[in-house]
């Protein structure tokens, strides 16, 4: 009996150990197959990562263009009116383009940067409406635009009809200063047209339709071209003509865009006049002048040196020089201020 319990004893033994190496090859064979399940698709899963990378990013890069690409032509078509001007000026002496890069640059300089500023206030006030799904405040938010910025522009008229006299108390030659004087009264036009440009664009651009704005700034550069052409060389008006032309042209635009807006372009944020555009404006004035002041300030350099040009011995040349140094670094500006506009 003592026989068969030992026996019994040691059969158990040889029954648990073989069962222990059993589990154990079982759990080896478990962790080698489920790291060969694994290994293979390590590459894999790496390689899809990187797929979804490049497309997300391909994808939000093609959004982005499709409002900075219009935006960033549509600025460079409308700062090349100026530039167009510039180089018929340039055709009919120094003088003629050392007055109208002073205009462009200094007097208008002022003008335009304050007024842009102000307008960037449309920019906020249309974007906040358009993304809570209020359409029909954003033409009541740009007619208000339009009444603030237009007494502010009238506010700024003595630039203009005083240019000759400041331009003397500053110190700057005479035969430049009463030639700049005559080319600034006729910009006044070109002046006024800068309300009414800078809300329209930026009230299409807030419902993504950039391409609008760029097709009417591509449509009037060329037709600035041949307008410019006709009135310097053909009908040799002279300095006025050059004026004339580009006044003209900026207002093309604004027509152009206005009547695509009322003419049913716009059908959910444009709704007609309304009253409603004459409440609230001295809010809208006190969020728009900050703004205007900021912007003026940020590009107020350029403007001194073009003055500070001016006490140079060779005045024209100097002015002239320093013009085209300025066109092309405000041409090159063109570009992130495109994607400025498309990331806001």
């Amino acid at each position: 009996m003592l026989r068969h319990s030992h026996l019994s004893r040691e059969e158990t033994q040889i029954q648990a150990m073989e069962t222990a190496a059993a589990e154990k090859d079982h759990l080896l064979c478990q962790s080698q197959s489920s790291f060969q399940s694994r290994e293979p698709h390590q590459p894999g899963s790496s390689n899809l990562e990187s797929t979804d990378l490049i497309r997300a990013v391909w994808q939000e890069s093609k959004n982005l263009w499709l409002v900075a690409g219009p935006s960033i032509f549509s600025r460079v078509a409308m700062f090349s009116l100026t530039v167009v001007t510039q180089a018929f000026a340039g055709h009919l002496g120094e003088l003629n383009l050392a007055a109208i890069s002073m205009v462009c640059f200094v007097i208008i300089g002022i003008s335009f940067g304050f007024l842009l500023g102000m307008a960037s206030a449309l920019e906020t006030l249309c974007g906040q409406a358009y993304g809570a799904k209020q359409y029909h405040m954003l033409g009541i938010y740009m007619q208000r635009s339009w009444i603030v910025l237009f007494l502010c522009s009238l506010l700024l008229l003595p630039l203009f009809l005083f240019a000759a006299p400041l331009l003397k108390l500053i110190g700057q030659p005479a035969d430049v200063a009463e030639k700049t004087g005559l080319v600034a009264l006729w910009l006044i036009p070109f002046h006024l047209s800068f309300p009414f440009q800078f809300t329209l664009q930026r009230f299409l651009q807030c419902q993504l339709k950039a391409g609008v704005v760029a097709w009417v700034s591509g449509g009037a550069l060329v037709l600035h071209v041949v307008v410019s052409w006709v009135f310097v060389h053909k009908l040799q008006v002279g300095i006025v003509g050059a004026a004339i032309t580009i006044d003209f042209s900026w207002w093309v635009t604004v027509l152009a865009m206005f009547l695509y807006c009322v003419c049913g372009g716009c059908p959910e944020c444009w709704t007609g006049f309304s009253d409603q555009a004459f409440v609230g404006l001295w809010d809208f004035f006190k969020l728009a002048v900050a703004s205007g002041v900021m912007l003026s300030l940020e590009n107020f350099y350029y403007k001194v040196l073009i003055v500070v040009s001016g006490y140079m011995q060779n005045v024209k040349v100097a002015i002239d020089a320093l013009s085209i140094c300025i066109t092309i670094y405000t041409w090159e500006s063109m570009i992130p201020l495109g994607f400025l506009a498309a990331a806001g």
